[in-house]
């Protein structure tokens, strides 16, 4: 990957995670889903699932078989969140570390199919965790 398209990428990722978290305006509500607790994952765990739910988001968001609805893509995104807060990564080495290899995957013409049945079944997974897909309306402060 070449170094402007590695900066596109992150600041397309910053732009989403901006997005992602801010506030909703304009009189609508923010969704929110409940994400599942990786507390007890060690180091060596927190880092293989990261690695699956970032490949889970940009094959579910890039691949059209295998889209995800908006309170699975919540899902992954807040639990990759949850992750790299546990690896102690800031947002740069997280999208050096994580996202940026994901999205290399794009340029394989068969990540889609090799990948895209992983998806449903990481959903299920961070579901059973404590996680949800179901978007919930943002309660009042």
């Amino acid at each position: 990957m070449k170094l402007l398209d590695a900066l596109m990428v992150a600041t397309i990722a910053g732009a989403t995670l901006l997005l992602a978290t801010a506030d909703a305006s304009f009189g609508q509500d923010r969704l929110v889903v409940p994400l599942p607790d990786v507390s007890g994952l060690s180091r060596d765990q927190a880092q293989a699932l990261t690695v699956r739910v970032v490949e889970a988001d940009i094959i579910g968001s890039n691949c059209g078989d295998y889209a995800i609805t908006d309170g699975e893509w919540t899902l992954l995104t807040g639990t990759g969140e949850l992750l790299a807060e546990k690896l102690e990564l800031d947002p740069v080495g997280f999208e050096r570390e994580f996202r940026a290899p994901a999205y290399e995957l794009l340029d394989d013409p068969g990540a889609c199919e090799r990948l895209g049945p992983k998806v449903a079944p990481l959903i299920a997974q961070l579901v059973g965790m404590g996680g949800a897909t179901r978007p919930q309306a943002a309660e009042a402060d």
